[in-house]
């Protein structure tokens, strides 16, 4: 079993919170990001981009788990 380091564990954290903001903006056109950060743009960008840069550390964890 391939043990998860911290900045794993945030990513995968991150992942599941960008994929239900964007399962909620499917379903009801609300983005929970900008619900609570709309006045902080900065600090709402900042979020879609650790979301992002997440989700690449999962493809190469999960690359890593493969090889394995």
């Amino acid at each position: 079993m391939y043990k998860l380091s911290l900045i794993d564990k945030i990513s995968l954290i991150l992942v599941i919170i960008g994929a239900l903001n964007w399962g909620l903006y499917g379903l009801f056109s609300l983005d929970l990001v900008k619900v609570i950060f709309g006045q902080f743009q900065v600090l709402a960008r900042i979020i879609y981009i650790l979301v992002g840069v997440s989700g690449l550390n999962l493809i190469f964890l999960w690359i890593k788990a493969l090889r394995k």
